[in-house]
């Protein structure tokens, strides 16, 4: 089903008590309300009664210490090591007639790729300029279910905090807040026409395609752009690659990739078979087994164990796969959270209906003041000490904010 309805889906089967399901995959972001729904099963005894914690402490730490556990109790196993990873094209921005070209424009080396969103602005409407929008410099997808991550990451990365701490007010329209909003909308004027509305699909197409120099997505990307199984038939949705040898991996600008949705393994607390599904998780899960998972180029799994990163087999698999585990697990390292609170669905639906104004060219801080105060709104009738709660567990994790 798709994802945007899995959560209601779940919540409605445990509290109708029917039993549907059994194995479950949940994005992290849901574990707290779900098991404060009492619709997950606590792992912690099957763990234990088949050995399997030591198995789950070779999990990379990102994954492992932020996305199993709701307070101390194991309710998920990570299954799929979502982060964003910056692709770029190796023969563009590697060009020396292009880097010098830059210098002279702009005082300073162009960076390969950029690491900062200032040069990354600059690396990409240089590009756009300077081929007359043949290849453009950039594109993202900027359909608001997949930009509020990115505005998400962003805003952390910048320095940005959600919520003041104590009073558990929404300072998401701070300055940090409106000159993201401001600086992502001033990008897209360099990026294909229509951008706004692209999703990943779109987007895919689009680098594939060479029409675009640089991007960020998920880890599938850097696989398919590769050439990586597209023989398949279970890829004739996805575009031929035009740029394979020609794609080079690193974390977006700032170092702190937003890990934006990914999956864990839980099991239904209404389940008639919970003994079965926990050991079919475990094995979906083991360390054997998801090498082979995150290995199949169709499986949308993607890397999370450390064994995953070092496999000589997954090395093999093309010439530039050393590379991507590495920026992979760069990402596992360096990686951010999703606000993970009590019904984050309601303040992430505001925050995509702000980028939707954003888009249509309102006032980013007049949209930004919106927003936090439907936060603040929810906040309210959820009860500002139950979420306060949520909130100082969820930002007390390694990776909700960086350096944390």
């Amino acid at each position: 089903m798709p994802t945007a309805e899995m959560f209601t889906k779940i919540l409605q089967e445990h509290r109708a008590g029917t039993g549907a399901y059994d194995a479950l995959n949940i994005i992290p972001s849901w574990m707290a309300d779900l098991a404060r729904a009492d619709a997950l099963e606590p792992l912690d005894d099957y763990v234990d009664r088949h050995g399997y914690r030591e198995e789950l402490d070779e999990i990379a730490p990102v994954y492992r210490d932020n996305q199993m556990k709701v307070g101390d109790t194991i309710y998920g196993f990570p299954d799929d090591g979502d982060v964003f990873i910056m692709y770029y094209r190796t023969d563009i921005l590697g060009d020396p007639e292009l880097q010098a070209a830059f210098e002279d424009k702009f005082g300073y080396a162009m960076p390969v790729p950029p690491r900062d969103w200032k040069s990354f602005y600059d690396v990409s409407c240089f590009i756009t300029e300077r081929t007359g929008s043949e290849t453009y410099g950039a594109a993202f997808f900027r359909d608001p279910p997949y930009a509020q991550f990115m505005f998400q990451e962003r805003f952390r990365v910048e320095g940005g905090r959600f919520f003041d701490a104590d009073t558990m007010k929404a300072t998401i329209n701070s300055d940090i807040g409106v000159d993201a909003f401001t600086d992502m909308r001033e990008e897209n004027k360099c990026m294909p026409p229509g951008v706004e509305t692209w999703g990943f699909v779109e987007n895919l197409a689009a680098f594939l395609a060479g029409d675009t120099a640089m991007t960020i997505s998920w880890p599938p990307y850097g696989r398919w752009a590769a050439g990586y199984g597209l023989d398949q038939e279970a890829f004739a949705w996805v575009p031929k690659s035009t740029i394979a040898g020609k794609v080079g991996y690193a974390t977006p600008p700032g170092d702190a990739p937003e890990l934006a949705a990914g999956f864990s393994l839980g099991i239904s607390a209404s389940s008639r078979n919970k003994e079965a599904a926990y050991l079919f998780i475990q094995w979906l899960n083991s360390k054997e087994i998801s090498l082979e998972r995150v290995q199949l180029p169709y499986a949308l799994r993607d890397p999370f164990r450390a064994s995953h990163f070092t496999s000589e087999e997954y090395k093999s698999r093309w010439a530039e796969a050393p590379q991507y585990l590495e920026a992979l697990e760069a990402g596992a390292t360096s990686g951010l959270l999703d606000l993970s609170l009590l019904q984050t669905d309601k303040y992430e639906e505001a925050l995509r209906q702000g980028i939707s104004r954003l888009w249509a060219g309102e006032d980013p801080k007049a949209i930004l003041d919106d927003v936090a105060a439907q936060w603040d709104a929810v906040t309210e009738r959820i009860g500002v000490d139950k979420q306060k709660e949520a909130y100082t567990e969820w930002a007390s994790r390694p990776n909700a904010y960086p350096n944390n």
